[in-house]
């Protein structure tokens, strides 16, 4: 028989989306967020000959800086006010997780709570404003060295750029925060996830001009819209997949009640680490091949010109080593975001425990030896998932927005919003059957 959650999510409606006030200003919040992000993608730098820019993006927009303009919308393609988007954000923020598993004091503000959780939130946004910083100064740099790019360059160029950049990569992370605490979803996955679902039409009309012109084949087309399907469902098969393992609690007395032993569910994800392994894998494969050419275009007969080529897309030792990297930051990550000592001590406070494990360090190895075992199956998911796209983008020349890690970025994050809304419905139709109810309390009011 169906609980009384299931049968309430069975009967969610267009009639109940309607009542939900609360829950249409929090959409329509977020859909005005996104749109000023939007419209800040098209506003370019100060003192930028366009023309010129995009000519000498047209031939890197596969490497590192395809990357790039990928997570940021298109921006990076017309080096506008956002081109660096959110990345420092999320750059600063893993640099924060991994120390805080390496430094005792960090470690001790996670585990403080709340206050301590807005101590290291306040030491993310300082790291980053210094990654932005030096990001921004970069490409300031590199956009004096592109020949005509520049109208003015010099010293007010580069301060005018970084100042730029780094504020719009702040109102960015501003404009994320309001999203969490005023929209729906989480924010930063949201611009993230509408910047790659923004230049999903155009690649499209450029891959069916393809085959419309014969560059394609069709049999072709058909295979790659059934593997985009394909993708999209193991996609969410796999992240909605967990190992629960069984957690039982003891007989209790309270006074003079004896309240009945428990159980519940420990959930292991299928796939813990998210979309960074296959993110920090692309970054580190495609940033030697994009140095590469930059330093190899005067001299093509260079080893850096042979690096270039053998790390290329489709490439046997590119897919060796993206798949590699993938498994490796799988594991990593993982390690980083779940410590199996720590849930198994937590578990021994509450009088949790494992049947058949004995509590403490048993119960910490076991929970170990389970999420090592379905980390295996996670990683080599991921690894299938981003390097089937990544054949086709070889094979025919597909556009780089359409591949593997934005599927995965996309319907994850999707479905992130979709369980939110689902929630706010709930608790919507709940308040709506609590009124509704003849309680007892009520009547004694």
């Amino acid at each position: 028989m169906a609980s009384a959650a299931e049968q309430l999510a069975a009967n969610i409606n267009w009639g109940a989306f309607s009542k939900a006030d609360e829950l249409k200003k929090r959409i329509w919040f977020t859909l005005g967020a996104l749109l000023v992000y939007r419209l800040g993608t098209y506003i370019p730098l100060p003192g930028i000959n366009l023309a010129e820019y995009s000519r000498a993006f047209g031939s890197q927009d596969q490497g590192i800086i395809g990357l790039f303009n990928m997570f940021s919308g298109g921006a990076v393609s017309r080096m506008a006010i956002f081109a660096l988007a959110i990345m420092p954000y999320i750059s600063a923020s893993i640099i924060i997780q991994l120390l805080t598993s390496v430094i005792p004091s960090l470690e001790a503000l996670k585990k403080e709570g709340e206050a301590g959780r807005k101590v290291i939130n306040q030491y993310t946004r300082y790291l980053t404003v210094v990654l932005a910083t030096a990001q921004a100064w970069g490409i300031a740099v590199g956009l004096e060295g592109g020949g005509q790019i520049v109208a003015d360059p010099g010293i007010f160029f580069r301060i005018s750029t970084t100042i730029t950049l780094v504020g719009g990569t702040m109102f960015l992370l501003w404009l994320g925060e309001q999203i969490t605490a005023r929209g729906i979803g989480n924010g930063t996955s949201l611009i993230i996830m509408s910047g790659i679902v923004a230049e999903f039409p155009v690649h499209l009309a450029q891959t069916f001009e393809l085959g419309r012109q014969g560059s394609i084949s069709t049999p072709f087309l058909i295979f790659a819209l059934i593997v985009a399907v394909v993708a999209v469902l193991a996609i969410v098969f796999f992240e909605r997949a967990q190992r629960r393992l069984l957690i039982q609690y003891p007989k209790r007395q309270v006074g003079n009640r004896l309240y009945e032993g428990q159980s519940s569910h420990l959930p292991l994800k299928l796939n813990s680490s998210g979309v960074i392994p296959p993110i920090f894998a692309s970054s580190l494969l495609l940033l030697p091949t994009t140095v590469a050419q930059f330093l190899a275009h005067d001299d093509p007969n260079s080893w850096l010109s042979t690096v270039a080529v053998y790390l290329a897309h489709g490439r046997p030792l590119f897919m060796i080593l993206y798949a590699l990297l993938i498994v490796f930051f799988c594991f990593f990550y993982t390690a980083i975001v779940f410590n199996p000592v720590e849930t198994a001590d937590n578990l021994k406070k509450h009088g949790g425990f494992i049947p058949g494990i004995r509590p403490g360090e048993r119960t910490a190895e076991y929970i170990d030896y389970v999420l090592t075992r379905i980390t295996v199956i996670g990683s080599i998911y991921i690894a299938v998932v981003c390097l089937l796209p990544e054949i086709m983008i070889s094979y025919a020349q597909i556009p780089f927005v359409l591949g593997g890690t934005s599927l995965l970025i996309v319907v994850s994050v999707t479905m992130d919003t979709v369980a939110q809304i689902h929630g706010h419905l709930l608790a919507h139709q709940y308040e709506g059957l609590v009124k509704k109810s003849k309680l007892r309390g009520s009547r004694r009011g």
